[in-house]
């Protein structure tokens, strides 16, 4: 797990790097949150996790990609094997490419006042983890239409067609499934940073997910639709000493039903239903 976590690390700052020589504008951050309500399906719903992330954010001529690596580090309510005391890790790793209409087709597509623009959005999920009773290696391509709507700061919506695969292993039973795909399927998300008009520099920011069903699972049982909202108040601290946007604390909240797709009302239980509450702090280079 630490060599698979240091290759996609590795991995993902060269790519930063050659995204930012052709951006022509780049914001690049790494963060650290922590919380202790953090849940997982079949599991506890009292995780301790320190995450560890890598942001970049960036524009060219013709739309702006989207890159953030989590590193996710949890307490031994989350095993890395059956009967350990040290936690589980886990790498997730998210690239979203949005093409601009209107810088490809010359076009305004603008209505002032409600939306800026209109995109397609492109790319994909991949994660890995070492924990007991699932030990997830999920690939995820994802492909639809955004709408980049007229508001302070951004706030972004996309509907996306979702293709998921996955290929667990659990250690409890020693068996392995080979790798499973689900049925293709849609979500709605909804991505923003606004600023809060209160007269400091905070803003609202965060992500929102709503997806569909998506078929039976690796195991033949019917997977329910799933919400997960994660947002944040920032405080950019830099302005009190002249130096704005390089580093911001805050407090998040992570609302997760049905986590994966896996019903908090069935055998999975409320370790499917997070309801997290963090802290947050990063630094914008």
């Amino acid at each position: 797990m630490q060599s698979l976590s240091r290759i996609a690390l590795a991995a993902s700052l060269a790519a930063l790097s050659m995204a930012s020589q052709a951006a022509d504008w780049s914001d690049t951050s790494i963060g650290y949150r922590y919380g202790s309500k953090f849940a997982e399906p079949f599991g506890s719903t009292e995780i301790h996790k320190n995450i560890f992330n890598l942001t970049h954010v960036s524009g060219y001529s013709y739309g702006t990609n989207f890159f953030n690596v989590d590193l996710l580090m949890s307490d031994k309510s989350d095993p890395a094997s059956p009967g350990s005391n040290n936690g589980a890790q886990e790498a997730y790793v998210v690239y979203r490419h949005t093409l601009d209409l209107s810088k490809v087709t010359g076009a305004n597509l603008s209505y002032p006042g409600v939306v800026r623009n209109l995109g397609l959005t492109a790319g994909f999920d991949w994660n890995v983890k070492d924990d007991a009773g699932y030990n997830s290696k999920k690939r995820m391509l994802v492909a639809g239409p955004t709408v980049m709507f007229d508001v302070p700061g951004f706030l972004n919506v996309s509907l996306l067609q979702l293709w998921e695969s996955n290929a667990p292993t659990n250690e409890f039973t020693g068996t392995s499934t080979p790798r499973y795909s689900y049925d293709a399927h849609p979500m709605l998300t909804a991505a923003w940073a606004i600023p809060v008009p209160v007269g400091l520099p905070i803003s609202f920011e965060g992500f929102a997910n709503f997806i569909a069903g998506k078929g039976k699972n690796e195991f033949g049982g019917s997977t329910a639709p799933e919400t997960n909202i994660d947002m944040q108040l920032m405080y950019d601290v830099g302005t009190l000493w002249n130096t704005p946007k390089k580093f911001k604390v805050g407090f998040e909240y992570q609302y997760w039903k049905n986590k994966f797709g896996n019903s908090y009302k069935g055998a999975a239980g409320d370790g499917a239903f997070a309801k997290t509450p963090m802290i947050r702090a990063e630094y914008h280079f």
